[in-house]
């Protein structure tokens, strides 16, 4: 189980280190057109938040904590996808630049092996 809960641990610090990059690419995909590519990423996006949050739950199941918070996670993928059922893609590429970038900015700033 040790070695699960490190590898789950090690796994959850590189990807979300990746995501603001990732964010930041999907608004300047929608921006400049190149909608396939952006909406296969949003998909990516999307799978990937849901593992997080599911790492997220089993190591808290084992008392280690961390920043994320996944209702802010399920917000954000609340609010994107009703930004995509009206094609606001300029709402959905500013919520990845100002909104969602940011936030992963911030929770990559804690690896989890720091917090108890």
């Amino acid at each position: 189980m040790d070695k699960l809960i490190k590898e789950t641990k090690c796994s959850y610090n590189e990807y979300i280190k990746k995501l603001p990059v990732g964010c930041q690419k999907i608004a300047d995909d929608i921006r400049t057109d190149n909608l396939p590519v952006a909406l296969k990423s949003i998909l990516e996006f999307s799978e990937g938040t849901s593992w997080l949050i599911e790492a997220n739950r089993l190591l808290e199941k084992n008392s280690i904590s961390n920043p994320l918070k996944p209702e802010k996670i399920n917000e954000f993928l609340n609010e994107i996808n009703n930004g995509l059922e009206i094609q606001d893609f300029v709402l959905v590429a500013d919520m990845f630049e100002y909104e969602i970038k940011p936030f992963f900015e911030e929770c990559s700033l804690y690896e989890i092996s720091e917090l108890k």
